[in-house]
């Protein structure tokens, strides 16, 4: 077996497994956790764009219905435009929002529409009601 060629050999590997392809709600969700954490590191790092001050806060949670109106918002908000890293954000906060209202809107439930929720947060270790896992 010493003398095969090395592209014969790799014929003869199994392929690679694939992962799972993202559900509607596990792309819905990764997305969010990403447009909430770009828009905290743009808050850290853009101190020089006294714009970013201004821009609606952007918590998400889209187990609440109140997330709809936040990312419209977000999305029409007319501070930062032509600042780089808040248009990148403002681009993934609109895919985000088709997302939710076009091609996801079966699969997710909304569980509250409580607004405050969403400017001031609940941390990440939130324990649920009980019965709900």
């Amino acid at each position: 077996m010493g003398s095969w060629p090395l592209p014969l050999l790799l014929l003869l590997l199994p392929p690679p497994a694939l992962p799972a392809p993202p559900t509607c709600y596990s792309r819905m969700l990764s997305l969010s956790q990403e447009i909430t954490s770009a828009f905290q590191s743009l808050q850290a790092t853009e101190p020089s764009e006294p714009c970013v001050r201004y821009l609606p806060r952007l918590y998400l949670d889209i187990h609440n219905y109140c997330v709809l109106a936040r990312l419209r918002d977000f999305a029409a908000s007319p501070q930062c435009w032509k600042v780089a890293p808040v248009d990148d954000l403002r681009n993934k906060v609109r895919k985000l929002y088709t997302i939710m209202n076009l091609f996801c809107r079966r699969e997710l439930v909304f569980l509250s529409d409580n607004c405050n929720a969403l400017e001031y947060p609940v941390p990440a270790t939130m324990v649920l009601p009980e019965g709900q896992n």
